[in-house]
Protein backbone atom coordinates (compact mmCIF):
# COMPACT_ATOMS: atom_id res chain seq x y z
CA UNK A 1 0.00 0.00 0.00
CA UNK A 2 2.52 2.49 0.57
CA UNK A 3 3.53 2.60 -2.87
CA UNK A 4 -0.46 2.37 -4.55
CA UNK A 5 -0.36 5.43 -5.82
CA UNK A 6 3.00 5.17 -7.93
CA UNK A 7 1.81 1.58 -9.13
CA UNK A 8 -1.67 2.97 -9.97
CA UNK A 9 -0.17 5.91 -11.78
CA UNK A 10 1.84 3.98 -14.24
CA UNK A 11 -0.88 1.36 -15.04
CA UNK A 12 -2.44 4.24 -16.31
CA UNK A 13 0.10 5.73 -18.05
CA UNK A 14 -1.12 4.02 -21.56
CA UNK A 15 -4.97 4.40 -21.18
CA UNK A 16 -5.72 2.84 -24.46
CA UNK A 17 -3.69 0.17 -23.57
CA UNK A 18 -4.47 -0.64 -20.33
CA UNK A 19 -8.41 -0.70 -21.22
CA UNK A 20 -7.66 -2.74 -23.87
CA UNK A 21 -5.89 -5.29 -21.71
CA UNK A 22 -8.31 -5.10 -18.82
CA UNK A 23 -11.31 -5.66 -21.49
CA UNK A 24 -9.42 -8.80 -22.68
CA UNK A 25 -8.93 -9.96 -18.64
CA UNK A 26 -12.65 -8.78 -18.30
CA UNK A 27 -14.21 -11.40 -21.11
CA UNK A 28 -11.78 -13.80 -19.56
CA UNK A 29 -13.35 -14.15 -16.34
CA UNK A 30 -16.86 -13.36 -17.18
CA UNK A 31 -16.53 -17.05 -19.34
CA UNK A 32 -14.71 -18.41 -16.22
CA UNK A 33 -17.75 -17.25 -13.98
CA UNK A 34 -20.91 -19.15 -16.43
CA UNK A 35 -18.42 -22.36 -16.93
CA UNK A 36 -18.07 -22.15 -12.86
CA UNK A 37 -22.06 -22.17 -12.81
CA UNK A 38 -22.47 -24.75 -15.15
CA UNK A 39 -19.82 -26.86 -13.71
CA UNK A 40 -21.65 -26.68 -10.55
CA UNK A 41 -25.21 -27.37 -11.60
CA UNK A 42 -23.62 -30.54 -13.15
CA UNK A 43 -22.18 -31.69 -10.30
CA UNK A 44 -24.63 -30.96 -7.64
CA UNK A 45 -26.74 -33.75 -6.52
CA UNK A 46 -25.30 -36.63 -8.89
CA UNK A 47 -24.86 -38.56 -6.20
CA UNK A 48 -27.54 -41.41 -6.12
CA UNK A 49 -26.65 -42.27 -2.30
CA UNK A 50 -27.77 -38.97 -1.06
CA UNK A 51 -30.73 -38.36 -3.20
CA UNK A 52 -34.49 -38.04 -1.65
CA UNK A 53 -35.71 -38.02 -4.87
CA UNK A 54 -35.33 -39.86 -7.91
CA UNK A 55 -35.94 -39.91 -11.60
CA UNK A 56 -36.82 -42.70 -13.81
CA UNK A 57 -36.01 -42.32 -17.44
CA UNK A 58 -35.72 -44.42 -20.62
CA UNK A 59 -32.49 -46.21 -20.94
CA UNK A 60 -31.43 -45.46 -24.18
CA UNK A 61 -32.86 -41.95 -24.47
CA UNK A 62 -34.89 -39.17 -22.74
CA UNK A 63 -37.01 -38.76 -25.77
CA UNK A 64 -38.18 -42.04 -25.50
CA UNK A 65 -41.92 -42.76 -23.45
CA UNK A 66 -42.14 -44.89 -20.78
CA UNK A 67 -45.30 -46.75 -20.52
CA UNK A 68 -47.55 -45.31 -17.89
CA UNK A 69 -48.24 -49.14 -16.72
CA UNK A 70 -45.11 -48.76 -14.95
CA UNK A 71 -46.36 -46.77 -12.30
CA UNK A 72 -47.84 -49.25 -9.90
CA UNK A 73 -44.64 -51.55 -10.29
CA UNK A 74 -42.46 -48.45 -9.24
CA UNK A 75 -44.87 -47.53 -6.66
CA UNK A 76 -44.22 -51.65 -5.34
CA UNK A 77 -41.05 -51.18 -4.89
CA UNK A 78 -39.48 -51.49 -1.65
CA UNK A 79 -38.21 -48.46 -0.16
CA UNK A 80 -40.21 -45.96 -2.49
CA UNK A 81 -42.23 -43.72 -0.48
CA UNK A 82 -44.53 -41.99 -3.62
CA UNK A 83 -44.87 -41.99 -7.66
CA UNK A 84 -45.32 -39.31 -9.67
CA UNK A 85 -45.07 -38.15 -13.62
CA UNK A 86 -44.48 -35.81 -15.79
CA UNK A 87 -43.81 -35.37 -19.62
CA UNK A 88 -42.04 -32.70 -22.24
CA UNK A 89 -44.49 -30.57 -24.11
CA UNK A 90 -42.14 -28.00 -25.97
CA UNK A 91 -44.40 -25.69 -27.19
CA UNK A 92 -44.36 -21.72 -27.47
CA UNK A 93 -47.05 -18.64 -26.00
CA UNK A 94 -47.82 -16.60 -28.67
CA UNK A 95 -44.24 -16.37 -30.33
CA UNK A 96 -41.66 -19.28 -31.05
CA UNK A 97 -39.37 -17.09 -28.90
CA UNK A 98 -41.45 -17.83 -25.64
CA UNK A 99 -40.72 -20.96 -25.00
CA UNK A 100 -40.53 -22.37 -21.40
CA UNK A 101 -41.32 -25.64 -19.64
CA UNK A 102 -44.65 -27.03 -20.10
CA UNK A 103 -45.33 -30.57 -18.31
CA UNK A 104 -48.60 -32.19 -18.38
CA UNK A 105 -48.94 -33.89 -14.62
CA UNK A 106 -51.00 -35.64 -12.08
CA UNK A 107 -52.82 -32.74 -10.37
CA UNK A 108 -53.70 -35.16 -7.79
CA UNK A 109 -49.95 -36.09 -6.19
CA UNK A 110 -47.23 -33.56 -8.32
CA UNK A 111 -47.59 -30.84 -5.37
CA UNK A 112 -46.76 -33.51 -2.75
CA UNK A 113 -43.48 -34.39 -4.81
CA UNK A 114 -42.65 -31.56 -4.40
CA UNK A 115 -43.15 -29.39 -1.96
CA UNK A 116 -40.91 -26.64 -2.12
CA UNK A 117 -43.62 -25.44 -4.85
CA UNK A 118 -46.27 -23.22 -3.01
CA UNK A 119 -49.83 -22.53 -4.07
CA UNK A 120 -52.49 -21.54 -2.36
CA UNK A 121 -54.84 -24.47 -1.49
CA UNK A 122 -57.94 -22.92 -2.94
CA UNK A 123 -56.08 -22.31 -5.88
CA UNK A 124 -54.98 -26.12 -6.02
CA UNK A 125 -58.37 -27.38 -5.65
CA UNK A 126 -59.71 -25.76 -8.67
CA UNK A 127 -56.70 -26.85 -10.46
CA UNK A 128 -57.48 -30.10 -9.71
CA UNK A 129 -61.50 -29.55 -10.82
CA UNK A 130 -60.58 -28.14 -14.11
CA UNK A 131 -59.60 -30.93 -16.42
CA UNK A 132 -58.53 -27.78 -18.75
CA UNK A 133 -57.35 -25.84 -15.68
CA UNK A 134 -53.39 -24.91 -15.67
CA UNK A 135 -51.25 -23.32 -12.94
CA UNK A 136 -48.11 -21.36 -13.34
CA UNK A 137 -44.88 -20.17 -11.91
CA UNK A 138 -44.91 -16.39 -10.17
CA UNK A 139 -41.78 -15.94 -12.81
CA UNK A 140 -44.05 -16.63 -15.71
CA UNK A 141 -47.13 -14.89 -14.11
CA UNK A 142 -44.83 -11.19 -13.54
CA UNK A 143 -43.35 -12.02 -17.33
CA UNK A 144 -46.44 -12.18 -18.95
CA UNK A 145 -48.82 -10.45 -17.06
CA UNK A 146 -50.94 -13.06 -16.29
CA UNK A 147 -53.89 -13.67 -13.72
CA UNK A 148 -56.13 -15.96 -12.48
CA UNK A 149 -59.02 -16.67 -14.58
CA UNK A 150 -56.79 -15.48 -17.79
CA UNK A 151 -57.34 -18.09 -20.88
CA UNK A 152 -53.86 -19.48 -22.24
CA UNK A 153 -53.12 -21.00 -25.50
CA UNK A 154 -50.15 -22.87 -26.15
CA UNK A 155 -48.73 -23.67 -30.07
CA UNK A 156 -47.50 -26.88 -30.26
CA UNK A 157 -44.16 -28.17 -31.33
CA UNK A 158 -44.08 -31.96 -30.87
CA UNK A 159 -48.25 -32.72 -29.60
CA UNK A 160 -50.59 -31.93 -31.75
CA UNK A 161 -54.11 -33.14 -31.16
CA UNK A 162 -56.09 -35.71 -32.11
CA UNK A 163 -57.98 -33.40 -34.31
CA UNK A 164 -54.60 -32.13 -35.90
CA UNK A 165 -55.02 -28.48 -34.23
CA UNK A 166 -52.02 -27.45 -32.58
CA UNK A 167 -53.24 -24.59 -30.51
CA UNK A 168 -53.95 -26.11 -26.72
CA UNK A 169 -56.15 -23.51 -24.50
CA UNK A 170 -55.48 -23.55 -20.50
CA UNK A 171 -57.28 -21.50 -17.91
CA UNK A 172 -55.01 -20.18 -15.29
CA UNK A 173 -56.10 -21.62 -11.93
CA UNK A 174 -53.29 -20.96 -10.04
CA UNK A 175 -49.75 -19.51 -9.32
CA UNK A 176 -47.09 -20.39 -7.22
CA UNK A 177 -43.98 -20.19 -5.71
CA UNK A 178 -41.06 -21.68 -4.82
CA UNK A 179 -39.21 -21.78 -1.39
CA UNK A 180 -36.08 -23.26 -3.18
CA UNK A 181 -33.20 -20.07 -3.54
CA UNK A 182 -31.50 -21.42 -6.53
CA UNK A 183 -34.67 -22.98 -7.86
CA UNK A 184 -36.98 -21.83 -10.27
CA UNK A 185 -41.09 -21.16 -11.03
CA UNK A 186 -40.82 -20.72 -14.28
CA UNK A 187 -42.64 -23.36 -15.54
CA UNK A 188 -46.45 -24.53 -16.57
CA UNK A 189 -48.14 -27.68 -15.32
CA UNK A 190 -51.70 -29.06 -17.01
CA UNK A 191 -53.53 -32.29 -16.70
CA UNK A 192 -52.07 -35.26 -18.01
CA UNK A 193 -55.49 -36.57 -18.22
CA UNK A 194 -56.52 -33.72 -20.74
CA UNK A 195 -53.15 -34.55 -22.38
CA UNK A 196 -53.74 -38.44 -22.80
CA UNK A 197 -57.03 -37.85 -24.03
CA UNK A 198 -56.30 -34.89 -26.82
CA UNK A 199 -53.01 -35.56 -28.03
CA UNK A 200 -52.93 -37.80 -31.34
CA UNK A 201 -50.29 -40.11 -30.60
CA UNK A 202 -48.11 -42.09 -27.82
CA UNK A 203 -51.69 -42.72 -26.01
CA UNK A 204 -50.44 -44.52 -22.31
CA UNK A 205 -47.04 -43.21 -22.12
CA UNK A 206 -45.35 -40.73 -19.73
CA UNK A 207 -41.84 -38.74 -20.39
CA UNK A 208 -40.31 -40.12 -16.62
CA UNK A 209 -41.30 -40.72 -13.38
CA UNK A 210 -39.99 -38.84 -9.96
CA UNK A 211 -40.42 -41.18 -6.79
CA UNK A 212 -39.61 -40.12 -3.37
CA UNK A 213 -37.40 -42.65 -1.45
CA UNK A 214 -38.56 -43.50 2.02
CA UNK A 215 -37.26 -42.54 5.15
CA UNK A 216 -34.53 -45.39 5.80
CA UNK A 217 -34.25 -46.69 2.44
CA UNK A 218 -30.79 -46.97 0.41
CA UNK A 219 -31.48 -44.77 -2.55
CA UNK A 220 -29.14 -46.83 -4.88
CA UNK A 221 -30.29 -50.24 -3.78
CA UNK A 222 -34.15 -48.53 -4.57
CA UNK A 223 -32.90 -47.61 -8.02
CA UNK A 224 -31.52 -50.71 -8.66
CA UNK A 225 -34.55 -52.73 -8.21
CA UNK A 226 -36.40 -50.58 -10.17
CA UNK A 227 -33.75 -51.21 -12.95
CA UNK A 228 -34.02 -54.28 -12.44
CA UNK A 229 -37.90 -54.80 -12.83
CA UNK A 230 -37.44 -53.53 -16.60
CA UNK A 231 -34.40 -55.27 -17.61
CA UNK A 232 -34.77 -56.86 -20.92
CA UNK A 233 -37.74 -55.60 -21.60
CA UNK A 234 -39.11 -53.26 -24.95
CA UNK A 235 -38.47 -49.95 -22.22
CA UNK A 236 -35.78 -51.02 -20.45
CA UNK A 237 -34.82 -47.78 -17.78
CA UNK A 238 -32.02 -45.77 -15.92
CA UNK A 239 -32.87 -44.57 -12.39
CA UNK A 240 -30.85 -41.74 -11.44
CA UNK A 241 -30.95 -38.23 -9.34
CA UNK A 242 -32.73 -35.08 -9.99
CA UNK A 243 -29.69 -33.69 -11.25
CA UNK A 244 -28.50 -36.71 -13.31
CA UNK A 245 -31.69 -36.17 -15.14
CA UNK A 246 -31.17 -32.60 -16.07
CA UNK A 247 -27.85 -33.46 -17.67
CA UNK A 248 -29.37 -35.44 -19.57
CA UNK A 249 -32.05 -32.87 -20.96
CA UNK A 250 -28.96 -30.57 -21.93
CA UNK A 251 -27.07 -33.12 -23.00
CA UNK A 252 -29.29 -33.69 -26.06
CA UNK A 253 -27.51 -30.03 -27.10
CA UNK A 254 -23.90 -31.61 -27.15
CA UNK A 255 -21.54 -31.75 -24.68
CA UNK A 256 -21.68 -27.51 -23.45
CA UNK A 257 -19.17 -27.79 -20.29
CA UNK A 258 -16.46 -29.85 -22.80
CA UNK A 259 -16.96 -26.71 -25.48
CA UNK A 260 -17.27 -24.33 -22.75
CA UNK A 261 -13.89 -25.78 -21.50
CA UNK A 262 -11.83 -25.37 -24.65
CA UNK A 263 -13.31 -21.94 -25.59
CA UNK A 264 -11.86 -20.97 -21.61
CA UNK A 265 -8.59 -22.39 -22.23
CA UNK A 266 -7.53 -21.21 -24.97
CA UNK A 267 -8.91 -17.22 -23.95
CA UNK A 268 -6.70 -17.79 -20.48
CA UNK A 269 -3.76 -18.76 -22.44
CA UNK A 270 -4.30 -15.63 -25.21
CA UNK A 271 -4.99 -13.49 -21.93
CA UNK A 272 -1.66 -14.37 -20.36
CA UNK A 273 0.47 -13.59 -23.54
CA UNK A 274 -1.52 -10.18 -23.85
CA UNK A 275 -0.96 -9.31 -20.35
CA UNK A 276 2.79 -10.64 -20.54
CA UNK A 277 3.12 -8.08 -23.61
CA UNK A 278 1.70 -4.69 -21.93
CA UNK A 279 3.96 -5.21 -18.98
CA UNK A 280 7.54 -5.68 -21.27
CA UNK A 281 5.97 -2.98 -23.13
CA UNK A 282 5.24 -1.16 -19.89
CA UNK A 283 8.84 -1.94 -18.58
CA UNK A 284 11.03 -0.92 -21.97
CA UNK A 285 9.08 2.11 -22.31
CA UNK A 286 10.18 2.98 -18.39
CA UNK A 287 13.69 2.15 -18.74
CA UNK A 288 14.92 5.44 -17.75
CA UNK A 289 12.97 6.02 -14.83
CA UNK A 290 13.34 2.51 -13.00
CA UNK A 291 16.76 3.50 -12.93
CA UNK A 292 16.42 6.55 -11.45
CA UNK A 293 14.30 4.79 -8.80
CA UNK A 294 17.25 2.82 -8.21
CA UNK A 295 19.39 6.08 -7.99
CA UNK A 296 17.08 7.21 -5.07
CA UNK A 297 17.63 4.01 -3.14
CA UNK A 298 14.54 1.63 -4.09
CA UNK A 299 15.86 -1.64 -3.82
CA UNK A 300 15.75 -4.67 -5.90
CA UNK A 301 13.25 -5.96 -4.27
CA UNK A 302 10.82 -2.90 -4.41
CA UNK A 303 11.11 -2.65 -8.28
CA UNK A 304 10.33 -6.19 -8.71
CA UNK A 305 7.30 -5.59 -6.23
CA UNK A 306 6.09 -2.44 -7.71
CA UNK A 307 6.27 -3.96 -11.43
CA UNK A 308 4.41 -7.21 -10.05
CA UNK A 309 1.71 -5.00 -8.23
CA UNK A 310 1.17 -3.28 -11.90
CA UNK A 311 0.19 -6.51 -13.25
CA UNK A 312 -1.90 -7.82 -10.50
CA UNK A 313 -3.85 -4.76 -10.47
CA UNK A 314 -4.51 -5.03 -13.70
CA UNK A 315 -5.51 -8.18 -13.41
CA UNK A 316 -7.47 -8.03 -10.37
CA UNK A 317 -9.62 -4.92 -12.36
CA UNK A 318 -10.71 -6.52 -15.07
CA UNK A 319 -11.42 -9.90 -13.38
CA UNK A 320 -13.49 -8.27 -10.41
CA UNK A 321 -15.39 -6.87 -13.49
CA UNK A 322 -15.56 -9.81 -15.21
CA UNK A 323 -16.44 -12.00 -11.95
CA UNK A 324 -19.61 -9.08 -11.05
CA UNK A 325 -20.59 -9.27 -14.43
CA UNK A 326 -21.10 -12.98 -15.02
CA UNK A 327 -23.15 -12.93 -11.51
CA UNK A 328 -25.65 -10.96 -12.86
CA UNK A 329 -25.86 -13.17 -16.22
CA UNK A 330 -25.64 -16.11 -14.01
CA UNK A 331 -28.44 -15.10 -12.30
CA UNK A 332 -30.96 -15.09 -14.94
CA UNK A 333 -29.38 -17.66 -16.94
CA UNK A 334 -29.97 -19.78 -13.70
CA UNK A 335 -34.26 -18.80 -13.83
CA UNK A 336 -33.94 -19.13 -17.81
CA UNK A 337 -32.64 -23.23 -17.72
CA UNK A 338 -34.49 -23.82 -14.60
CA UNK A 339 -36.56 -26.59 -16.02
CA UNK A 340 -33.67 -28.06 -17.87
CA UNK A 341 -30.68 -27.66 -15.47
CA UNK A 342 -31.52 -26.79 -11.78
CA UNK A 343 -28.40 -25.80 -9.60
CA UNK A 344 -27.27 -23.04 -11.78
CA UNK A 345 -25.49 -20.98 -9.58
CA UNK A 346 -21.66 -19.33 -8.70
CA UNK A 347 -20.36 -20.27 -5.27
CA UNK A 348 -18.35 -18.75 -2.98
CA UNK A 349 -15.75 -21.60 -3.59
CA UNK A 350 -15.62 -20.94 -7.85
CA UNK A 351 -15.20 -16.69 -6.90
CA UNK A 352 -12.67 -17.22 -4.18
CA UNK A 353 -10.55 -19.99 -6.83
CA UNK A 354 -11.05 -16.96 -9.50
CA UNK A 355 -9.65 -14.54 -7.27
CA UNK A 356 -6.31 -16.70 -6.29
CA UNK A 357 -6.21 -17.34 -10.70
CA UNK A 358 -6.62 -13.46 -10.86
CA UNK A 359 -3.12 -13.17 -8.60
CA UNK A 360 -1.65 -15.92 -10.15
CA UNK A 361 -2.33 -14.76 -13.53
CA UNK A 362 -0.82 -11.38 -12.76
CA UNK A 363 2.12 -12.87 -11.32
CA UNK A 364 2.85 -14.92 -14.17
CA UNK A 365 2.26 -11.81 -16.63
CA UNK A 366 4.71 -9.94 -14.75
CA UNK A 367 7.38 -11.83 -13.32
CA UNK A 368 9.71 -11.82 -16.05
CA UNK A 369 9.54 -8.27 -17.11
CA UNK A 370 9.34 -7.56 -13.01
CA UNK A 371 12.56 -9.46 -12.90
CA UNK A 372 14.00 -7.90 -15.97
CA UNK A 373 13.27 -4.72 -14.43
CA UNK A 374 14.67 -5.98 -11.11
CA UNK A 375 18.29 -6.94 -12.76
CA UNK A 376 18.52 -3.50 -14.63
CA UNK A 377 22.10 -1.73 -14.32
CA UNK A 378 21.60 1.93 -13.34
CA UNK A 379 24.69 2.63 -15.59
CA UNK A 380 23.53 0.93 -19.05
CA UNK A 381 19.90 2.28 -18.54
CA UNK A 382 20.88 5.80 -18.09
CA UNK A 383 23.21 5.16 -20.65
CA UNK A 384 19.96 4.37 -22.98
CA UNK A 385 18.10 7.52 -22.08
Amino acid sequence: MKYFRLVWKNVWRKKIRTSLTILSVLVAFLLFALLSALGYAFKAGVDVADAERLVVIDKISLINPIPMSYQNRIASTPGVQSVTHASWFGGFYQEPRNQFGQFPVNPENYFDMYPEFNIPPEQLEAFKNNRTGAVVGQELATTYGWKVGDRIPIQATIWTKADGGRTWDFVLEGIFSTDDPRGSSALMLFHYDYFEEARAFGKGTVGWYVLRVANGADPVQVANAIDLQFANSPNETETSTEAAFAQSFTSQFGNIALIVTMILAAVFFTLLLVSGNTMSQSVRERISELAVLKTLGFTDRTVLGIVLSESILIMMMGGLLGLGLGWLVVQGLSKQMAAFLPGVFLSPGAMGGAVAIMIGAGILAGIFPAVKAMRLSIIDALSRA
